[in-house]
């Protein structure tokens, strides 16, 4: 149990670094957000198999990080057809 939960808590770790230090790319920020949405969803399987509750939230859990991938694509797909790549800091924010 303790192993799985430093796994998770590695992988949230990962994820949150990658996201902080990688903000160039529209595309490796929505990978990173997706990878850290992953880790919550195993902890809060782990946490709710342990206390023996109701896995409902886990299905939320998973519509909502359904919505917000399904969200990000579509941004990465308009911005690439207006500007041509994925690059934050090419275009400007304020325009």
């Amino acid at each position: 149990m303790m192993m799985n939960l430093s796994l998770i808590f590695v992988m949230f770790f990962i994820g949150n670094m990658i996201f902080v230090s990688k903000n160039k790319h529209l595309l490796i920020v929505l990978l990173s957000v997706e990878f850290m949405v992953l880790s919550i969803f195993f902890f809060m399987m782990m946490f709710l198999s342990y206390i023996n509750y109701d896995m409902y939230m886990l299905m939320v859990l998973l519509v909502f990080s359904v919505c917000e991938g399904a969200l990000g694509l579509s941004i990465l797909v308009s911005m690439i057809r207006t500007h041509g790549h994925d690059y934050f800091q090419s275009f400007n924010m304020l325009w």
